[in-house]
């Protein structure tokens, strides 16, 4: 940061004495309220209605005199809790990693060096640089501001920003919200200019630590898929326990004893409970999430997720998203001459004149990438000159201007920015040549900055209210060259291909960005342009029926995004916006998924947006999106497959006791089954690979419900499906068959129908896919219920346990036979499925 006077740049803490000072006040960082510990979310488990129905099974069998069972019982409730606290748990470590990952970063002079560090590191005493869009890290005394507005709405609730000024010999410590106080607190936004602040309290120290904000303590409201779900599980749920209620009062008016009806009504009750719809919401969003941070894709709201399979427009900036966002200084023009940086050669006075006053209208090299390059280039400005004055850039005014000062008291006034902005500033100079020269440049691709300067003899009077009252004189022109991403043409190729329309917003000139959109292939002809003068003239209808047409939005000022984003969703389109500034937040706010920066987004950006690209690639936008439609289709097989499930177990718990058969249930036997369930429905079908031509069938509707009749009646024709060849083997095993055989046939032709089930859900394709698919969880899966049922039926005690007898061959022979049948019925449906598509 520059300050108001010359001398070396701060020095900062050195390493040692700041692991000292964290060693003894600790990391700064309010006291973490934590995620769900494994006790809370036992807890939570335990107070779920299986696992309520499970504990009264198991006390309605030691009412019977059978604590074996109820043992055995009580058992596989532990074994079903610890499998809950493993799913869940490692979706709190995923999420715990989310966390880590999205928290704040500062700006900090260390060992005489500018280095970015988690903001849990700050100690008292270090040095911080503030830029526009920061959060600032801790509470600190200001030893240099340019221009700093800060909103402290946080601690005060006034949402006026506040300006502040330096006091580098020291101040006492006051209350957030006055204006010009030298103070700035944790957790408050600086809207405006830069400035230099040395840390003075860290964590609970801090303002916000004394009043006990917690930053994260507002739960989201639940999103539409839990909503949805919820419903659909209550429902469930009532039916259950009336279906329940009604068949306990049937078996006692039939003779039997009260508690093994009851038993039977439990096992009836657990079988129409589908238990899974929580999990299913939990696991897969969380996972999601992780994985996506792993491709450098941090979500901070899960439910984003699943609306990025939905989108239809992505907004997405030019600078850094889809260029490289490392400008390089290509050409110097001035009077019709130009210099071209490839050549090789040195630039001649003329043009050197040019770069040198883009110099002195630029800050030190930070996070603006063309400033970097102006430094790279030429240098650094001639000693003895000091910065005196700063007139920030403005939405009205694209352009920034410095005043220097010499020993002498001489002034130089240095401007650079959008040529249009600075050609009108100017009283003199080549104003409509220099304009065709940039147009001209622009077209070619580069982004062009107008320079003008004026020299002064000392003032005394104050400054004027902006630049142009200097008359500055224009100088020349500077064009730099940010070249395309390589990988951004076959990104976007990718998004057409999903029915995804990509539409470039940017402030740069028209035919810079008209270029940039023909190189990445943004439309099939000549790119369609809409101008930010041109959006200012149209009422909010007409720009919704422009921007039907439009594929590129230049010279568009950060307040018309949001115009941008509210005419799009006006026309039906679930929209993605990219986003990096201050200016951006009310956009990103606004867009049914905001996507900030990492690299060089503000703090504000950030935490209005649902998604940050770490990386700042616009092809991690598209493999979130990607992520986001398997996300969603994988939810929907999971449900499909558990409503599906739970057709044929209520089935089979109902159906004997309709038919006077010997109960073939029992809540041991929906225990052995939820073990494979639940496993399944989240960890096999989180894991399943994405559909080949997912990223090729067009957006799914907005209000398209995770679970809709069709979803529904096709999960019920399933599971319907399974329920009669299971009835029927069990209806033929009880003719020539001691029930505990045919129990223990039926049974098994159920796990095995249970894996079918699963089998045929996994992918849409037919089944030569879906062996192909890789998913290793499937397989454990599998094999483990297939052990789990040979220990059933083979292992003494537990066949003893669960009332099953080993049947003989051709009684397992028709339970695989049924299997095989079951799963060909299915693979059939999804045939003749595809051919209705």
């Amino acid at each position: 940061m520059k300050q108001d006077a010359p001398g070396a740049p701060p020095q900062g803490l050195d390493s040692a004495e700041a692991a000292r000072r964290l060693a003894r006040d600790g990391p700064n960082s309010l006291p973490d309220s934590g995620g769900r510990r494994w006790r809370r979310i036992a807890l939570d488990a335990a107070r779920e209605p299986m696992y309520l129905l499970l504990l009264g099974a198991a006390a309605v069998y030691l009412a019977l005199g059978e604590p074996l069972e109820g043992a055995f019982l009580s058992a596989m409730v532990l074994l079903m809790l610890c499998l809950t606290l493993f799913q869940e748990g490692r979706t709190e470590r995923a999420l715990q990693a989310l966390r880590a990952l999205g928290a704040p970063t500062a700006l900090v002079w260390r060992d005489g060096r500018l280095a970015r560090l988690a903001a849990g590191a700050l100690v008292e005493g270090d040095l911080v640089e503030l830029g526009e869009g920061d959060r600032v890290p801790a509470d600190g005394l200001l030893l240099a501001a340019a221009g700093l507005l800060v909103d402290e709405s946080l601690l005060t609730g006034e949402s006026a920003p506040v300006a502040k000024q330096a006091a580098p010999g020291g101040a006492a410590p006051s209350a957030p919200g006055g204006t010009g106080l030298p103070w700035v607190y944790a957790g408050t936004l600086v809207v405006q200019g830069h400035g230099l602040a040395r840390v003075a309290a860290t964590g609970a120290r801090s303002e916000i630590g004394r009043i006990g904000a917690a930053l994260g303590s507002i739960a989201p409201p639940r999103g539409r898929l839990q909503c949805e779900t919820a419903a659909l599980a209550r429902r469930f749920a009532i039916l259950g326990g009336i279906v329940s209620v009604l068949l306990v009062v049937l078996l006692i008016s039939r003779g039997s004893a009260p508690l093994p009806a009851l038993l039977a009504g439990i096992a009836l009750a657990m079988s129409m409970l589908p238990e899974e719809f929580p999990v299913i919401l939990t696991v897969f969003p969380a996972l999601g999430a992780w994985r996506l941070a792993r491709s450098r894709v941090l979500t901070r709201r899960l439910a984003a997720i699943e609306i990025l399979g939905s989108t239809s427009v992505l907004c997405v900036d030019k600078t850094g998203t889809l260029t490289e966002n490392r400008m390089a200084v290509a050409r110097l023009w001035r009077d019709g001459a130009v210099y071209e940086t490839a050549s090789g050669t040195a630039p001649a006075p003329a043009q050197r004149a040019v770069l040198d006053c883009a110099l002195y209208a630029s800050r030190p090299p930070g996070s603006d990438p063309m400033e970097a390059a102006l430094w790279r280039m030429g240098g650094a400005p001639a000693p003895g000159w000091r910065l005196l004055h700063e007139y920030g850039l403005t939405p009205q005014r694209p352009a920034l201007a410095q005043v220097w000062g010499d020993a002498d008291g001489m002034l130089l006034v240095a401007i650079k920015g959008a040529p249009e902005t600075v050609a009108a500033m100017c009283a003199s100079g080549p104003g409509q040549q220099a304009l065709l020269a940039a147009e001209k440049m622009a077209a070619d691709g580069l982004r062009v900055l107008a320079v003008a300067r004026r020299r002064l003899p000392p003032m005394a009077g104050p400054w004027p209210d902006e630049p142009d009252g200097f008359q500055p004189e224009l100088l020349g022109l500077v064009a730099l060259a940010d070249p395309l991403r390589p990988d951004i043409p076959e990104a976007v190729a990718a998004c057409r291909a999903a029915g995804l329309r990509v539409l470039m917003i940017t402030g740069d000139h028209p035919e810079t960005a008209r270029a940039i959109a023909r190189q990445a292939g943004l439309a099939r002809g000549d790119p369609e342009l809409l101008g930010g003068a041109a959006i200012a003239a149209l009422d909010d209808a007409a720009l919704a029926r422009r921007l039907a047409a439009v594929d590129v939005c230049a010279r568009i000022a950060p307040q018309q995004k949001l115009r941008i984003v509210q005419a799009l969703q006006r026309g039906g389109a679930v929209v993605a916006m990219t986003g990096d500034g201050v200016n951006d937040a009310p956009a990103l706010r606004a867009a049914d998924v905001g996507v900030a920066m990492g690299l060089r987004g503000a703090d504000v950006a950030r935490e209005a947006a649902e998604l940050t690209l770490l990386d700042d690639r616009f092809a991690a936008l598209v493999e979130a999106i990607a992520a986001g439609r398997r996300i969603f289709a994988n939810m929907r097989k999971s449900m499909r497959y558990v409503i599906a499930m739970h057709v044929p177990i209520a089935g089979m718990a109902l159906a004997p006791v309709l038919l006077g058969w010997p109960v073939m249930l029992y809540p041991l036997h929906i225990v052995f089954l939820e073990l494979v369930i639940d496993p399944a429905c989240s960890l096999a079908f989180e894991n399943e690979p994405a559909e080949p031509d997912q990223m090729r069938r067009p957006p799914r509707a907005p209000g398209a419900a995770l679970f809709d009749r069709a979803a529904f009646l096709g999960a019920l024709l399933q599971g319907g499906w399974v329920l009669a060849l299971v009835a029927a083997l069990y209806g033929w095993a009880l003719s020539w068959l001691a029930p505990p055989q045919a129990r223990a046939a039926a049974f098994a032709a159920l796990v095995l129908c249970n894996l079918a089930l699963l089998l045929s859900n996994r992918q849409r394709e037919g089944l030569r896919r879906t062996l192909r698919a890789a998913n290793p969880v499937f397989w454990a899966i599998a094999a483990a219920a297939v052990a789990l049922l040979g220990v059933g039926i083979w292992a003494p005690a537990a066949a003893r346990v669960l009332l099953l007898a080993p049947p003989p061959p051709a009684a397992l022979g028709a339970a695989l036979a049924t299997a095989v049948l079951a799963l060909g019925g299915l693979e059939l449906r999804k045939r003749l499925a595809a051919r209705r598509r």
